[in-house]
């Protein structure tokens, strides 16, 4: 029988939980959208542009991921301390850090765009729609490390909901765009390109006027102006955390890239589908990442207020909850993801094939949900030292199995993947009792555990 304070603790994980995945869902149909659109023109290697592209575009901006999940975890650990001006102040240096990476990354367009195209081993037609698409699509990027501030912030802040909000809009302008831009218009890559941008840009205006309305708001106006907020000392914190992240995230977009690079060594058409399996993959990371945004949140505010107790109990609710989501979706893949997957593509050759690779896809979401939990167990807590460490052990068992698995092919890369989500999830399980441990016996609270 489930307790009262079990049954709120449940509800204090859906309350956050839901309006995450939800939103994921939305987030996961910009790229869905994308890809359904140019397949609809029945050209491989656009959809392969759009798809290299997009890979593109995710190493180049999701590396800078911590922006948002590190601004959720401080945020919550200051809403846990009851300090309001410790939520301003993370708002105020994450946007600070953020406009200096986009200005950054502006300068080094001309290289970037070409250097990371042959890195994912683009040729012929291929190459020329991902430049196409990138060309366009980089402008945004600025664009989308704000938003990734603004929105883990609110996240921080439990505004789950009106991040739903935001993102349903925003997806709903783009996906009406895309049909306007590629199916009416017949600008092909460029079109989804565009659209991509503009409800980015969208997205963002929407965030902010959100944001300015809440109460530390005003507070954060004034930090900015304030010279101890950009003290070295005050700027630690943030930067500590925000380092292990990067290069957390940095390895695990260089595993999916290394994905990309070695499908397209097969041409075309397995790397077209691969694109499509991928979509159905993040489409069930996004889902279930809806427990690991719960988990940064209210682990973060246990964490802020030293209560080990009710740490231990969202631990264990918050596996049952995303295990069980896992396998609920597993099942659903398995009976209509076949058909599902088959519609993104009119190209004869690339509806056949992604029939043969698609149990790999109905397959990653039970083998891939208990890291996902345990990434936003850490990140609230703090480890990020240690969740950068466990991802170095995956990024070694991922490696030794592609060369491994090589002689199987597509399927050998599927296989290699499926393993390096489960040695991060077993690697996250045998550290947790020693972290735990040092976080709620240890005199202090530590961001680089």
């Amino acid at each position: 029988m489930i307790s009262h304070s079990d049954s709120g603790l449940h509800r204090a994980i859906w309350a956050i939980a839901l309006p995450s995945m939800l939103t994921n869902v939305a987030t996961a149909l910009f790229g869905l959208a994308d890809l359904w659109v140019i397949g609809q023109l029945g050209e491989a290697e656009a959809q392969a542009g759009v798809e290299l592209g997009a890979k593109f575009m995710m190493g180049l901006l999701v590396v800078f991921n911590f922006l948002r999940s590190g601004t959720v975890a401080l945020t919550a650990q200051a809403a846990g301390r009851n300090d309001p001006a410790g939520q301003a102040a993370t708002l105020v240096r994450a946007l600070g850090l953020a406009l200096m990476i986009g200005f950054i990354l502006l300068l080094l367009m001309p290289i970037a765009i070409p250097f990371g195209l042959d890195l994912l081993y683009a040729r012929g037609g291929v190459a020329t729609e991902a430049s196409t698409y990138v060309g366009i699509r980089y402008w945004g990027g600025a664009l989308w490390l704000v938003n990734a501030v603004i929105v883990g912030w609110l996240i921080g802040r439990r505004r789950v909901r009106a991040v739903l909000v935001i993102e349903v809009a925003a997806n709903l302008i783009h996906i009406a765009l895309d049909i306007i831009f590629v199916l009416v218009f017949d600008w092909g890559v460029a079109g989804v390109a565009t659209a991509t941008l503009i409800s980015e840009a969208g997205k963002l205006i929407a965030a902010a006027i959100v944001a300015a309305r809440e109460e530390p708001a005003a507070l954060a106006l004034r930090l900015a102006r304030q010279r101890v907020t950009w003290e070295r000392s005050a700027l630690s914190a943030l930067l500590r955390l925000n380092r292990d992240l990067f290069l957390r995230t940095l390895l695990l977009t260089g595993a999916i890239l290394l994905m990309t690079r070695v499908g397209a060594h097969h041409g075309p058409v397995v790397l077209a589908v691969n694109g499509i399996l991928y979509q159905l993959f993040i489409l069930s990371a996004l889902i279930l990442d809806g427990f690991e945004s719960a988990a940064q949140v209210l682990c973060g505010e246990a964490v802020g207020a030293r209560d080990r107790t009710r740490f231990e109990r969202l631990v264990r609710a918050l596996l049952l909850w995303g295990i069980a989501g896992g396998l609920l979706i597993t099942i659903v893949y398995a009976v209509v993801g076949g058909p599902f997957a088959a519609s993104f593509s009119t190209d004869p050759a690339v509806a056949g094939a992604v029939l043969t690779y698609l149990p790999w896809a109905v397959l990653l979401p039970v083998l891939g949900v208990t890291s996902y939990v345990f990434d936003g167990i850490y990140i609230g807590a703090g480890w990020t030292r240690s969740l950068l460490t466990t991802m170095v052990i995956a990024i070694g068992v991922y490696g030794v199995l592609l060369v491994a698995a090589e002689p199987l092919g597509n399927h050998g890369l599927w296989l290699a993947f499926s393993f390096f989500l489960l040695a991060r999830a077993a690697s996250q399980a045998l550290l947790l009792p020693r972290l735990e441990r040092r976080t709620f016996e240890g005199p202090a609270l530590t961001a680089t555990a």
